[in-house]
């Protein structure tokens, strides 16, 4: 049955930076005050990222939210399409994994009155615009973008950082691939500086 528009229509939120700014902890903190208002809330991330929990978001300081794993856009549609009745607050995780489809569907979302938090990477380890979150950034009605901590000089930090030479666009992981960068510090094709980053996180 086709969903009606909303005579109201709702929010997109995007929450982006590079990794380890807190993104993922971000949306997890509205998604949990969106339960505490009681607003039904459904969660949902691509299946290419199963880091650190198979049915969940999860922060690199380990906070988490139950999510669904889904394949692709389509995959999303026909998960949540049955149950948008039901649903009043969308949240999308590690969105820079999807295709551009996302793009129209967070607009018809909006257009059906629900609330939508989209987080992702807004850059590539080369700097270049990544996947369909720059648009999502474009058409959002509020835009939290989060620095993190270089790990060269503990300035705020923009980019990040791939350690060592693959230039394969992507490769999931964070110990020992991945580090935050200020401008003055990021190189985007070849370092071969070592990082605790992941540590220095997990235990914040």
């Amino acid at each position: 049955m086709q969903q009606q528009p909303c005579p109201t229509p709702g929010v997109l939120e995007v929450i982006t930076g590079p990794m380890f700014s807190g993104k993922s902890e971000e949306l997890i903190r509205r998604l949990k005050r969106a339960r505490i208002a009681r607003q039904r809330v459904a969660c949902f991330k691509p299946d290419i990222d199963l880091r650190y929990h198979r049915t969940a978001i999860a922060s690199h300081s380990q906070q988490t939210h139950e999510a669904e794993v889904i394949r692709n856009v389509e995959d999303l549609r026909a998960r949540l399409f049955p149950m948008l009745h039901a649903v009043e607050v969308v949240g999308l995780d590690e969105v820079q994994f999807l295709s551009g489809a996302i793009v129209p569907l967070a607009t018809e979302l909006v257009a059906l009155g629900k609330r939508v938090l989209a987080a992702g990477l807004d850059m590539t380890f080369t700097a270049e615009p990544f996947g369909p979150v720059p648009h999502l950034m474009a058409m959002a009605d509020k835009v939290t973008k989060l620095s993190a901590v270089c790990m060269v000089c503990g300035q705020s930090a923009i980019h990040t950082q791939r350690l060592g030479q693959s230039q394969e666009l992507v490769i999931v992981g964070a110990t020992g691939l991945y580090e935050a960068r200020c401008r003055t510090h990021f190189s985007p094709f070849l370092d071969e500086h070592h990082s605790e980053q992941l540590e220095l996180t997990a235990t914040a």
